[in-house]
């Protein structure tokens, strides 16, 4: 391969990424048109990489030919992946024995740089957690994986999810930048983070962040139920439950305490 093949390979392959990214929870199918606008492509550009990811798998038509969407190939790499991910084998016991202690539901999310995605979970009244064969996202800034991630993030970060809109799900949703910034910093003081009914309404939820080896936060674990099961006297209960869980996880990660280093 010489060198221009190279690089054209390069941008063919960022230009199938900057696709990909159009795709979304409010974007679950989109016309030609709406690629080609929201890329900024040539119309014939877009048709002619929507053709190629097509046959490779990673795009779909649907309804006729009129409409794509993400291919089933993606499903089936996101799912190896996170059938191997360290953090899945590393945490499941001890969601399930989280789940037990606390008698609510307990989710585990990842950080894609915007939003939590849910990696396991464990609801009431279920068998053993098992991997979420669904991907699914929750929003960093209103729930508590979310915020648990956020606090310890870089203002970059925080920044970033900030322009990317902070829409009110529930009339407790923060949507105050400075508010909600003032909400991480009490999140780092406390050491885990609380979603009072921001996301979804009569719900209330506890979590805490999960180190690398390295000590950067990246992924999460929360309690979550609804107000009159989880209300305000039980948070920091939970919060304590939360922290403990975390922290064994992160050690199986590989991460020291710098008390402990």
């Amino acid at each position: 391969m010489t060198a221009a093949n190279g690089k054209d390979l390069v941008q063919s392959l960022h230009k199938m990424s900057r696709i990909l990214q159009c795709f979304g929870p409010d974007a679950r199918t989109l016309s030609l048109n709406e690629v080609h606008e929201r890329t900024g492509f040539p119309k014939a550009t877009t048709h002619r990489l929507l053709s190629s990811m097509k046959e490779i798998g990673f795009i779909e038509q649907a309804r006729g030919r009129d409409r794509y969407r993400l291919g089933l190939r993606l499903f089936e790499m996101g799912s190896l992946f996170l059938a191997n991910l360290d953090l899945h084998r590393e945490a499941q016991p001890h969601v399930d024995r989280l789940a037990k202690i606390s008698g609510e539901s307990v989710h585990l999310c990842i950080f894609d740089g915007l939003h939590a995605v849910f990696v396991d979970r464990k609801e009431l009244e279920s068998g053993p957690s098992s991997l979420v064969m669904t991907i699914e996202g929750a929003p960093s800034y209103c729930t508590s994986v979310g915020k648990a991630i956020l606090a310890y993030r870089g203002d970059d970060t925080i920044d970033r999810v900030i322009a990317a809109g902070l829409r009110r799900y529930t009339p407790t949703t923060i949507t105050d930048p400075d508010l909600l910034r003032v909400d991480l910093a009490e999140t780092r003081r406390r050491g885990y983070s609380i979603d009072r009914s921001e996301h979804q309404a009569n719900r209330q939820c506890v979590g805490a962040p999960i180190r690398d080896a390295g000590g950067s936060v990246f992924a999460s674990i929360s309690v979550s139920g609804l107000r009159d099961r989880v209300p305000e006297q039980r948070i920091p209960i939970l919060g304590d439950l939360v922290i403990e869980t975390a922290t064994t996880i992160s050690k199986a990660l590989g991460w020291t305490p710098v008390a402990e280093a």
